[in-house]
């Protein structure tokens, strides 16, 4: 049975407008979101778990690898999507979560978390192990040897092998992802000065080594289901920082990746990127687009814009208590700063600024948080008493508005959530598939963007 990923390589070889685009995302509206838009598109959808959000001790998430595949097919029924149409891969599968351990602490739970991926049923497993444990040599500025990445990788590999022989024996096998060029999962730590694009030179020989390393394990099909190599195309987010795609600097890359029929680039951090750039992108074989925190931000503006309706709309209404969402988001990520204090920097005023509005988006850690939902839950309440006045929804969310005067939107808080995330799933969805955009959602988007 050949995987869609597979296939999907085929068809991009044959029609460069083709890719697909994956939901690195595990918040419930997001998800529900993605599922309404593949079901517009009639197509397939691919969601995936970052290592530190999801693996075998629960990650931040508390969800383990079989956890997060019953809340996405529990979503899914929600929804009324096909669970067959889903595909479910895990991002940055190695030691980064233990990257303070040593070698023989760190990558046996990096097996584990592989193991228990693929026994869950994940099919796209992105093999990365360039993180640095505890104990190898060098420091934070220097790169782990190519061939240790490349030896790990394969070890990994042979790991979910073995559990896909174990547990999915009338299923499709995985298939794989590899690079040694990978961006930090969940952004950039700072603003950057500038981005590089990978090296030629660098690619070539990360795949050289890769399919080495693969032949010495016994590999030699499963490396026929390695599908894509992560490289670095330019494009990267921080703080307030964004690098825009620039496929002048790509030419050399796109060329080289030509002479490899089975392979494409998988491209992340592509959020807040322009539809033409992503469209681009596709062209230039760089066909599996990661976006993420950009989901989550469009959330997070979707729920603040509501926030501002309730103040405006109830604030002198006596018999009802506003949820005051924001100022709840606020102190919970001043008391619990972990998510967010190794990725904002500056003054009292700037962090601020940077907790609410950052392109980092590291609210979305904070969502799940029982305050910040009891919050939540007040705030959709009280705006679901009747209808949100036309005037405040064309002040505070206009392109839901328009919609919901076309007759295309219900005037229901949940409804105008995920029509805002749609904005940016439709942008994906445009970018990846022949069809350019031809609704009045994606229109608006692509014209703010």
């Amino acid at each position: 049975m050949i995987h869609t990923l597979s296939a999907l390589i085929n068809t991009h070889k044959q029609n460069r407008t083709v890719g697909m685009y994956s939901v690195c995302s595990a918040h419930p509206d997001v998800l529900r979101a993605a599922m309404e838009q593949a079901k517009a598109d009639k197509s397939k959808l691919l969601i995936e778990s970052t290592s530190n959000q999801v693996d075998q001790y629960g990650g931040y998430t508390g969800m383990t690898p079989a956890d997060f595949v019953s809340y996405v097919f529990q979503i899914a029924d929600t929804c009324h999507y096909p669970q067959e149409k889903l595909i479910l891969g895990g991002d940055h599968l190695g030691p980064n979560s233990w990257q303070k351990e040593k070698v023989n602490q760190a990558m046996p739970k990096a097996h584990e978390l592989i193991r228990s991926c693929v026994k869950a049923g994940y099919r796209k497993i992105h093999l990365d192990a360039s993180m640095r444990c505890a104990n190898d040599p060098g420091d934070d500025d220097t790169p782990l040897d190519i061939r240790t990445i490349a030896q790990r990788s394969a070890e990994l590999c042979f790991t979910a092998e073995e559990a896909a022989a174990e547990f999915s024996e009338n299923l499709q096998k995985p298939v794989y992802v590899i690079g040694t060029d990978v961006p930090i999962p969940g952004g950039a730590q700072k603003n950057l000065d500038g981005v590089h694009v990978t090296p030629r030179a660098e690619i070539e020989q990360t795949i050289k080594i890769t399919q080495q390393a693969f032949m010495k394990l016994g590999l030699q099909e499963a490396w026929e289901r390695v599908i894509a190599v992560v490289v670095q195309p330019g494009v990267e987010f921080a703080d307030t920082t964004l690098f825009e795609y620039q496929p002048r600097k790509t030419k050399d890359i796109v060329r080289f990746i030509e002479g490899y029929p089975h392979l494409l680039y998988e491209a992340h951090s592509t959020d807040y990127q322009k539809l033409e750039s992503l469209r681009q992108m596709v062209h230039d074989h760089f066909a599996i687009l990661k976006v993420g925190p950009w989901l989550t931000f469009a959330y997070r503006e979707v729920v603040f814009a509501l926030v501002h309706i309730e103040e405006e709309w109830l604030s002198n209404s006596k018999s009802i208590a506003l949820s005051r969402l924001e100022e709840v988001v606020e102190n919970v990520m001043l008391e619990n700063p972990k998510y967010w204090i190794n990725h904002y920097h500056g003054a009292a005023d700037e962090l601020k600024f940077a907790r609410k509005y950052s392109l980092s988006d590291r609210i979305r850690y904070y969502w799940p948080e029982a305050t910040i939902q009891k919050a939540l839950k007040k705030l959709l309440a009280n705006l679901s008493l009747k209808p949100i006045p036309l005037s405040l929804l064309s002040q505070y969310l206009p392109h839901q508005y328009q919609a919901v005067r076309m007759s295309e939107l219900q005037n229901r808080p949940l409804d105008l959530i995920l029509h805002k995330i749609r904005e940016v799933t439709q942008i994906y969805s445009a970018a990846t598939s022949c069809q350019y955009i031809n609704s009045r959602v994606a229109a608006a988007a692509y014209q703010t963007n």
